[in-house]
């Protein structure tokens, strides 16, 4: 399947820098994938096209000041990106810079450094820090920026932080936002739960690997990278019960979806626990549990448009997506939202 497929043309101008205020006020292009129906709307919205026959279920994940800045003992300064947590003292991390080698001390601030102990590939590194546990994520905290996506200009550390975060992000461990959940106020959380909608949470912890490029022509040579998830026991019991029952499952991100579908058996039960997932989903698959699907617009030629397109199929999707640009939809992490629906209208 050839990745030209899936390349389109945006003008840079709808590239969105910055979110929409309030959050819930941002548009809403829906697609039902069975009638081909399209409308538009606003996210708030939601509350009056969902209602008591819909399961939500979001991904409680919380960004982390995954990237900081450190000086070699020449001086030199590194950009370390931090990508995962290996134990309590170290981690896996991309440095961006040159000349260093194993054994070489950083230094990130007065008493806060760490020595690079392994190289794994190219710029991917293992670093041990000189404190551990608690103190190292208060350090991180004071002393690490959020990461914001190339295509977006630098924004103040404090308003990336409160914006680039969902409101009910709980679980630190991403270093980047699941950013279909940015468009949710507590608000409009409430209405839908009084109109019947029952909303349930899990954990994927976003990697690099979601966002890396695609490289291979034929995107079926594509890897994808390991996340973080986890899904309560409780949880998996009701939400088995629901979709028994005919509830519509309908998934807040492709992160949510990637969780829910990793963690669904070929009989379509979902599993509970806590592991590391890499399911890739591109045209051909399958959904096992996930009805519907609330999203962002994606970049060309990413593995997230392949998942999209999977769902919804791909003409449709890259057709939806032509007519977003001639709207004037607001694309990517800070952009307008897509709801692909089914039977709806």
């Amino acid at each position: 399947m050839n990745i030209k497929l899936f390349d389109y043309n945006l003008p840079a101008k709808l590239i969105a820098q910055k979110p929409t205020s309030p959050r819930d006020h941002s548009r809403l292009f829906v697609f039902d994938r069975i009638s081909k129906k399209i409308q538009h709307k606003h996210f708030y919205d939601l509350v009056d096209i969902l209602g008591s026959s819909d399961v939500l279920v979001l991904n409680e994940t919380k960004v982390f000041p995954a990237r900081l800045k450190a000086k070699k003992k020449t001086g030199g300064i590194l950009e370390i990106f931090l990508l995962q947590e290996l134990t309590a003292d170290s981690y896996q991390v991309m440095v961006g810079g040159r000349r260093f080698g194993v054994g070489d001390k950083i230094d990130f601030a007065r008493n806060f450094s760490g020595y690079f102990t392994k190289q794994e590939k190219d710029n991917i590194w293992q670093i041990k820090f000189n404190v551990s546990g608690r103190t190292l994520d208060k350090k991180i905290e004071q002393y690490g920026q959020t990461p914001l996506p190339p295509y977006i200009k630098a924004h103040d550390n404090s308003f990336v932080r409160q914006r680039y975060q969902t409101t009910y992000a709980k679980n630190r461990g991403s270093v980047a936002a699941p950013t279909a959940g940015l468009h949710f106020t507590p608000q409009l959380l409430k209405k839908l739960q009084k109109k019947g909608v029952q909303i349930f949470k899990v954990t994927l912890h976003v990697g690099l690997g979601t966002f890396a490029p695609v490289t291979a022509t034929d995107i079926t040579q594509h890897h994808i990278h390991k996340e973080w998830a986890e899904i309560d026991l409780q949880i998996a019991k009701q939400l088995n019960q629901l979709k028994k029952q005919g509830k519509n499952i309908l998934a807040v991100g492709t992160t949510t979806a990637r969780t829910l579908e990793a963690m669904t058996n070929s009989r379509g039960q979902l599993q509970s626990g806590k592991s590391w997932v890499d399911i890739y989903i591109y045209p051909g698959y399958k959904y096992r549990f996930v009805d519907e699907l609330i999203t962002n617009f994606h970049l060309p030629k990413s593995s997230l448009l392949f998942m999209v397109s999977a769902l919804a199929g791909r003409q449709n999707i890259m057709n939806c997506y032509n007519l977003a640009i001639k709207k004037k939809y607001h694309f990517f992490s800070f952009g307008d939202a897509m709801f692909v629906t089914k039977n709806r209208f």
